[in-house]
């Protein structure tokens, strides 16, 4: 089905059967991204091994991916207006699909790092843009129903990324993790030249300059301060990382307060309590959740002597009780509200991270199975009600731009996440080790211990914080729930 400018200009929406074609395009591409934010996870001790590179360094595989999507998100809105956003979709895929041809053939860590940036920049507009299309081109009657069909590669991708990671890795090689996007990405960039409609362009405000330097100098430096400080927090290298990240978010802080038009990231939205509240919180749970998700296949590899593979399918539990809970979250927000269900999934949460710190190398891998489906029940539970009480928290005015602030803030989360507890690892590692303990796998356990201790710390004390959310009595969200207005 192909269709011109023409047919959509007065951004007509489509029946339910022309729509098939053009979400199929559009799941394509989102779930390819999504299956490759996951997968890299349980190749990190391969690939340490491959590139003899320390975890310190090769973390930012799934760092630097994770902070290249950060620093896009923001500009898909703006991308779209401009060039349009099936062009711009388009492109991304390209630019996604290139970078992993370039990551199945890097050399060393460095240069992995370097064209896992690539791939994230392709990436990160990807599922803005996605959403934001199916919500314009859908029936306003089954816009519901159809965003939910939408959220299924959200769902399914975290779960069947480690699967086939670990499958390509132990009976193939750690490349064809890359390389099985080239053959997905030509036939999605195929299925959306042919079927995406071109929606009409919009009239977009001059592009924040000084916001696209800044941030991702600001979250750039900290993340790398912060995995330097696993060398030394008084090394020069931690010093400058911390100061220039901190100088710089210093300054984007102001100039995105300052300006008057269209602003990278809208950070005005702060001025709701409840807002802010609820962010912070979607940042704990976000933290204390890929953190799990990143340190757990890890400790399986290295230290219990899993395969990939093995490593891979115990990232069902979490996956299965996640896609469980998500639609009885959804359902239940409209009846009792955030608070409930966020204080549900922050115990959930902080229990199965508690369990975690009781599981040693001689364990029985089903060990893994109540804690880990305990934090998928969490995520579930908590991640729409969160979510939708940002949006109808944010001051009318400024709704549309929200769902662009916290993608991007999710992504620098994560980064943080993985950056801050691969550092608290080493060191905690280091600790052990000085005390006499051998460094596989006594002190590099305990050092795990320590880490899923710290997680449930932080699930126990946002709890202080998720009691004082309030319930929105109005309906104040005009875009979906995960959609960047465009």
């Amino acid at each position: 089905m192909t269709m011109n400018s023409e047919s959509l200009s007065s951004e007509q929406p489509l029946s339910m059967r022309s729509l098939i074609v053009p979400m199929i395009a559009l799941i394509i591409g989102m779930f390819m991204v999504i299956l490759d934010t996951t997968a890299v996870n349980v190749a990190i001790p391969v690939l340490a091994k491959d590139f003899n590179s320390t975890l310190s360094l090769i973390q930012w595989t799934v760092t630097g991916y994770a902070l290249a999507q950060a620093a896009v998100i923001p500009l898909a809105g703006w991308m779209s207006d401009r060039f349009g956003a099936k062009l711009i979709f388009i492109i991304s895929i390209i630019l996604f699909t290139l970078g992993s041809v370039l990551c199945a053939f890097a050399i060393s860590a460095e240069q992995l790092i370097f064209f896992r940036v690539l791939q994230g920049l392709g990436g990160g507009m990807v599922m803005p843009i996605a959403f934001s299309m199916t919500y314009r081109l859908s029936p306003p009657d089954k816009v519901g129903r159809i965003m939910g069909m939408m959220g299924i590669p959200v769902l399914l991708a975290p779960a069947f990324g480690p699967i086939v990671s670990g499958y390509l890795i132990d009976y193939v090689n750690w490349q064809w993790i890359f390389l099985i996007n080239v053959p997905i990405g030509i036939i999605g960039v195929f299925m959306c030249i042919s079927s995406l409609p071109n929606l009409a362009k919009k009239a977009s405000a001059p592009l924040d300059l000084f916001g696209m330097v800044l941030a991702p100098l600001a979250f750039g430096g900290l993340s790398y301060g912060i995995s330097e400080g696993s060398t030394s927090w008084q090394s020069t290298n931690t010093i400058i990382g911390l100061s220039v990240g901190a100088v710089a978010l210093i300054l984007f802080v102001i100039v995105e307060l300052t300006r008057k038009n269209e602003p990278l990231l809208e950070l005005r939205v702060f001025g709701s309590s409840q807002f802010t509240r609820g962010i912070l919180l979607q940042w704990a749970l976000q933290f204390t959740m890929f953190g799990i998700v990143f340190a757990v296949p890890y400790f399986m590899q290295q230290l219990m002597g899993m395969s990939a593979l093995e490593a891979g399918l115990w990232t069902l539990p979490h996956a299965i009780a996640a896609g469980i809970a998500m639609p009885i979250g959804g359902r239940l927000y409209d009846r009792i509200g955030a608070r409930p269900l966020v204080i549900t999934g922050l115990v959930f949460a902080g229990i199965g991270a508690f369990l975690l710190s009781f599981i040693d190398p001689s364990n029985s891998p089903w060990m893994f199975l109540v804690p880990r489906a305990m934090i998928g029940l969490g995520m579930g539970i908590s991640f729409l009600a969160l979510n939708t009480h940002l949006i109808q928290n944010a001051p009318r005015e400024l709704v549309g731009r929200v769902t662009s602030l916290t993608s991007a803030a999710q992504q620098v989360v994560t980064s943080f996440s993985v950056a801050g507890l691969t550092t608290f690892i080493v060191s905690r590692t280091s600790h052990y080790v000085s005390q006499g303990e051998t460094a596989m796998p006594d002190a590099m356990t305990h050092a795990y211990h320590n880490t899923y201790i710290v997680l449930a710390v932080l699930a126990a004390v946002s709890l202080l914080l998720a009691v004082t959310l309030k319930r929105t009595t109005s309906d104040r969200a005009e875009a979906p729930v995960g959609m960047v207005e465009l």
